[in-house]
């Protein structure tokens, strides 16, 4: 077999897949809102911003998010084909609420609110109205939140279960087992909602 042949061979038969997700980039009207919105939100910092673009980061990857100024944009995010959402998981359930304290005190609160099975999120607009979902794995290895989704229970709804943030923060402050505030109800089949 030649060189190019193995390699060829090598490389039909390996599975390639990212490393990681980098960024997201989004264009805007008004650039400097929606970075400052991502950096309260994300609790980021901006690594560079000119007259047209910016850029920021929440941890050591140079950047994370990028906006780009678009002056002539039009305005209808929930009427246009294109991405749903981005989600950004949390470490622990009390990083999550806390980040939710953290942003309420701020009057940035969710649209909705959600425990899907595999993820208790909650669901944020951000100024151009694209959704940001902020979220915990409820399951404690990928194994187990696989399993899940492959079970009846998400077949019936793979949508999920509405939760009150504040019900959920009350319920966690006062000594509710994570276990058990984690664990989606059943609620029998739900469709896609209307505010999608």
């Amino acid at each position: 077999m030649t060189d190019t042949a193995a390699i060829a061979s090598h490389s039909s038969t390996r599975r390639i897949v990212p490393d990681r997700l980098a960024h997201i980039v989004f264009k805007t009207t008004d650039k400097s809102r929606l970075l400052d919105w991502y950096c309260k939100v994300l609790n980021a910092h901006i690594v560079f911003e000119n007259s047209f673009i910016g850029f920021l980061t929440y941890d050591d990857e140079h950047h994370r998010i990028a906006a780009i100024q678009i002056p002539t944009l039009n305005h209808d995010a929930d009427r246009s084909a294109g991405l749903h959402h981005i989600a950004f998981t949390y470490a622990t359930f009390d990083d999550l609420l806390s980040n939710y304290e953290r942003l309420r005190d701020i009057s940035i609160v969710p649209s909705h609110c959600v425990n899907h099975g595999p993820t208790t999120s909650m669901y944020y607009k951000d100024p151009d109205g694209n959704a940001v979902e902020l979220q915990i794995d409820n399951f404690p290895t990928n194994a187990e939140a696989d399993a899940w989704i492959n079970s009846p229970a998400f077949a019936e709804n793979p949508i999920g279960v509405d939760f009150e943030p504040e019900e959920l923060l009350a319920q966690f402050r006062s000594g509710v087992p994570e276990a058990e505030l984690k664990k989606r109800k059943n609620i029998g089949p739900r469709g896609l909602p209307s505010r999608t």
